[in-house]
Formats: structure tokens, sequence, C-alpha cells
């Protein structure tokens, strides 16, 4: 009996919320019908004869109105009870009081949208005919804006630098997936850190990629039909559920979609291209060899996987741009959350286990300024009252303001790793230090890709699971011995530390090829040992990613690493930390440490890892440090 009143419970609470979610849709659509003219499944063609499926939600008025628009992969069939639906109708809702139109299109191949889609190969022409095609609409005042996050955000900065004339100011929000190559940073759109891959896409496209076999919408169905057909069939797949932390741990990696029955054409493709394969670069992600000419307002997030790229790419426009009022026209917001996770702050912002207190912000205020501006031609007081760069320091938990990324006052700070070769663990006797070590007393470990270092927290997105992302309590993680530990003493002032983290490590193993990897730590007096962002780099990429250099045995290598990024202050009596180790799983994918392709290899080799440091070998790590 109690068993049963537990499952009839559960079931009323499902069918209560269900309900309360299905109103809450409803009381929008209802107000978006009385202030709005609401045309949905317009199929509008481009170039190729393909039609992308096309909500259009517009103020009821005679004068011409600016446009808010959104291309997306996902669902937002407004039926239903989808979540993404919901803020879909709540977003229309939100532009159309404002006197915007919204318009929210699918990508081609996704739902209603005609043609196969690719994650890479959508044509960068479907942005700029949809551009064309909604400029010359009768109530169109012929500005554009571009807005969204993560899938929704990707696309606008190669579509940006076509530059359609319409296209007249775009806020990308944790846009990280499509950025390609920004200077030496080569993620090419999260799929690689370091030259290794990224494993968030392997669970991604298992839980998002149509299939081919999905059924079609007939030719030429008229938009009739197709708003009949939408009331009652979204075309939504939806794969069995899966754990993912489990599905990961599969070899080879190339066939982890095939060992779960997802579909894998695309991912076959991408599993197999090295970080400079050409294709990258045939694709939609943007690489730095291309103009934006559009004034921008960037959102990234400490916790998102891809902070250290966004950053490089809003410095790479802000100071490369030919353009100067381009140049002049780049704002960022940097806030503590997880992607995508801006409004979800509150007064207490707990991200992972870490409380940063209140990071709210008034997001919606700032972007419908900046639309204002550009999309209108308000001279309103944005750039009096915006500063150019707003982002949030963990720690002291505040907002601050600076003209530039990192901060002017932010000064490069050198401290060196030290041991007397023994930092395995937190047990060890690693230290980081601002003088160099005097002799080299190498800190030895033993990678084995089998029982590979898990990965608990960090800047990370889209997993299904296998990870959580934030700041957690790493004091146990801190116990194995394959994690070399290196503290400072305890802080006697505050520190704070804005900016870009570079390290540098020297390095040899007995194996041909092995990654490494470094976290940031802020250890509080009780012991507890926060993350705050984690790089990882695979050797035989050292010298750059257009080649392979394997290493040999008793060789002493230079590794660089691709730079972390955080704002965090380090209150007195706390100490800084990095750890060490050549495994951070399954957020990246291991290396078995043959030299061999990796993605095709189920057999691994144990490597015996050496992080060397002295007067000649200065492994080290370069904080931003900001004093008053």
């Amino acid at each position: 009996m109690k068993r049963r009143a537990i499952l009839l419970g559960s079931m009323l609470t499902f069918f209560l919320v269900s309900s309360l979610i299905l109103k809450a849709q409803d009381d929008i659509l209802e107000k978006l019908n009385e202030i709005a003219i609401v045309d949905q499944k317009v199929m509008m063609p481009m170039r190729d004869g393909i039609r992308l499926a096309t909500d259009i939600y517009r103020p009821k008025t005679d004068k011409k109105v600016p446009i808010i628009f959104s291309r997306t992969p996902y669902n937002f069939n407004s039926w239903g009870d989808g979540k993404q639906r919901t803020g879909t109708a709540r977003r229309a809702l939100e532009a159309v009081k404002r006197g915007y139109a919204y318009v929210v299109q699918n990508e081609r191949g996704r739902y209603f949208s005609e043609g196969e889609w690719d994650i890479l190969g959508v044509p960068l022409t479907d942005g700029f005919d949809a551009f064309t095609w909604m400029k010359n609409q009768s109530w169109s005042n012929g500005k554009i804006g571009t807005l969204g996050c993560s899938s929704t955000a990707e696309w606008q900065m190669a579509v940006a630098a076509l530059d359609h004339p319409s296209h007249a100011a775009m806020v990308p929000q944790a846009y990280g997936a499509g950025v390609g190559r920004i200077g030496d940073i080569n993620e090419q759109g999260n799929w690689y850190r370091g030259g290794v891959e990224q494993m968030l896409f392997f669970s991604w496209l298992y839980g998002v990629e149509h299939d081919i076999f999905k059924p079609r919408i007939p030719a030429g169905a008229t938009q009739e039909d197709l708003i009949r057909i939408s009331r009652f069939y979204d075309l939504a797949p939806e794969n069995p559920p899966v754990d993912m932390s489990e599905a990961m741990k599969h070899l080879p990696i190339q066939d982890i979609l095939k060992n779960i029955n997802g579909k894998h054409e695309v991912f076959d493709k991408m599993v197999r291209r090295k970080p400079n394969d050409e294709a990258w670069f045939n694709g939609g992600i943007y690489h730095d060899n291309m103009e934006i000419g559009v004034p921008s307002f960037w959102f990234a997030s400490w916790y998102d996987v891809s902070i250290t790229p966004n950053l490089a790419l809003f410095n790479h426009v802000r100071n490369n741009s030919k353009d100067a009022t381009i140049r002049d026209n780049q704002y960022l917001v940097i806030a503590p959350t997880l992607h995508c996770g801006y409004k979800r702050a509150t007064e207490n912002t707990i991200i992972g286990e870490r409380s940063v207190g209140d990071a709210r912000l008034n997001y919606d205020e700032q972007i419908y300024a900046w639309f204002d501006l550009w999309l209108k031609g308000e001279q309103n007081d944005f750039k009096e009252k915006t500063p150019r760069v707003q982002y949030y320091t963990m720690g002291s938990n505040k907002w601050q303001a600076s003209e530039t990324w990192p901060p002017e006052k932010a000064k490069l700070t050198t401290y060196y790793l030290n041991s007397n070769g023994k930092a395995n663990s937190f047990f060890g006797d690693g230290k980081l230090t601002t003088s160099k070590a005097d002799s080299d007393n190498p800190d030895s470990f033993t990678y084995d890709p089998m029982k590979p270092v898990p990965s608990y927290g960090g800047n990370v997105c889209c997993t299904g699971g296998a990870v959580k992302g934030g700041a957690f309590d790493q004091q146990q993680m801190e116990t194995r011995n394959d994690i070399l530990v290196y503290t400072t003493d305890v802080l006697n002032e505050g520190v704070e530390v804005s900016g870009f983290i570079e390290s540098t490590l020297y390095v040899s193993s007995n194996a041909k090829d092995t990654d490494f990897t470094i976290k940031l730590i802020d250890v509080y007096p009780d012991g507890k040992a926060y993350n705050l962002d984690e790089t990882i780099q695979r050797v035989r990429y050292r010298e750059g990613y257009d080649k392979e250099v394997f290493m040999e045995k008793g060789n002493v290598y230079k590794v660089d690493l691709t730079p972390m990024s955080t704002s965090n202050y380090f209150k007195k009596g706390h100490r800084i930390r990095i750890e060490v180790s050549s495994s951070n799983f399954p957020r990246f994918a291991r290396n078995l440490n043959t030299g061999g392709n990796n993605y095709d290899e189920k057999e691994s080799v144990i490597a015996h890892n050496k992080v060397h440091h002295s007067s000649i070998y200065t492994s080290q790590i370069k904080l931003p440090i900001i004093t008053n």
C-alpha cells in the first residue's frame, strides 16, 4: 500500500507539473495572439530551393519594425509541453512587447526544415539568404539582430563575416562551439582542447541527430497543412536514455555511438579529423582569418566549456577589425555560471558546491538597450552606462568593470613548480613558489589509460550527465598518486586573479605520446579545494597542430598548454593550488599512449611520466594578479 501511495503521489505530481507548464504556455500564447501577428511554419526559400521552417511573431502595427532573429537546431514547435517551446513563446512575447518582430527558424534538415543537416556543413549562405528574405518583407525596417545561446549562437560569427548589410547587431551567448581557430587556440568548435577530443559532442550528437530515415513532409506541403500537422506531430526524435558515463568508456572511441545504437554518420566523419584538418575550415565555424563587421554584445561564463576561446574571440574582434567603429562596438559580459546559465543566478548562486554570492544582472534590459541602439536607431545611454567588460569575481563575489580583458591592472606573476620529487597527491611535498627550484628533482607518476583520473566538476557542457559542471571540492581526488599537487603557502593578503592563466611544463615519458593536464584551484582554510578552470595538451602537438612530433625516451620536452581563464579572489588565509596529471576523463578522451590514431585503438600503453622543475626546466604557471 505504501509503495502504491508513493507511485500515485509521483503520478499526481507529474500531472500537476505538466498541467502548470501547459497552462503557462497557453497563457503566453494567448497574450501573444492579443498583441502579435503570428505566422507559423513559413517555409523560407534558400538559393538552392531548400525551404527552412520559420515562425514569425510581429507587433500588430502598420509601422515597419526591426527583427530579432534566432536560428536553431532545436525544436521550437509551440505545441506541446517542452521547455524549449515555452521559452520560444516567452522570448517572442518579450520581443513583440518591446516593438520587435521575433523570427525563429530551424536549420536545414531539422524538424520541418527541408534538406540534410550537418553540424558543420550547413551552408553559410542560409543565414545570408534568411537576412535578405526578412529585409524584403513589407513589415521589416531592414534591421536585423541575431540572438541566441549555445547552438543558437554558434552560427552567428561565421555568418557575420559575410557582412550582410541588414545584419546590424548580434548577441552571441555561450558561443564556443562556433569558434574554430583563434591565434594559437585550435578548438575547432569545442571538438578539441590542446589536440585532445572533448567528449561533449559524443553525448550531444547521440541526443540530437535526426536519422536519415526520419518521416519526411511531402514536398510542396502548404503552410496550412504544416501548421495542422505540427499540432500533433513535431518530428522530434528521442533516443533511449543511456548512462553516458559508462558509454564513454567504450573503446575504440570511434564506435561509442554505434555501441549505444546511436546515429553516427556525422560523428564518424568528425572523430577521424585531426585538429588542423581542412574539413574544419569548410563548414560553418568561425576562424580568425574571417572579418567580423557587426557590433557585438558577447556573453560568456566562467564554468562554460570554452571560456578561453570565447574571451580570445572578443579580444580578436576588438583589436583586429579593420573598421574602427566595429572595434569600438564590442562589449562583453562574463558570468559565474554554467553553460547558458546566466539567468539562473540568484541571491545565493551555487555553482556545483560553491556559493559565489548574488550574481544577478539585468541581462534583458542591457540586451534590449543594445538592440534599441542598433536596430531602432534610438540614441539611448547604453554606451555611457555599460562597461566595455562586465565580469564577476568569485571569492569577493561582486560584479566588476574594465575597459579591456584582462583588466589593465592585471600583471602576470610567475609561480614555479617545486618539490623534492614527491609531489604525488596532496600528501606530497609539491609547492608553488615565486623562486625557481635549484636542481631538478622531477616528479614521477604512472598514467594508466584504463584507470584515468575521473572528471569531477569543471567547465563543461552537454555531457549527458557524465560530468557535473561547476566547482567541487577536489580533496578526495587529490589522494590519488597519479595527480601531482603544487600549493602556495597560506596567503597573508588576499589576491585577485583575473585574466588568462598561462602554464608551461617540462616533461618526459617512456611513451611516444601522452597528455598533460592542469587544474587551477582555490584552497580554503578548512582544506576545501574548489576548481576554477582546467586544460590539457596532447604532447604530439606541442610544436603546432599542423604536425605530429613524438617523444623519445630520456628527452625532456617543453609543453605550453592552452591558457585557462578565471576571475577569482583568493582570500587571506587561502592558498593557490594547481594539479598536474595526464587524464581528465570523460571530459577529455583518454590518450592510449601508443602514438597511433587513438580514435580506432582498443589497446593502451601505460606511461611513466615525469614533470621536471629546475633553473633550466622552469615548469611554471603565470597568474594575472591585480593589486590595488
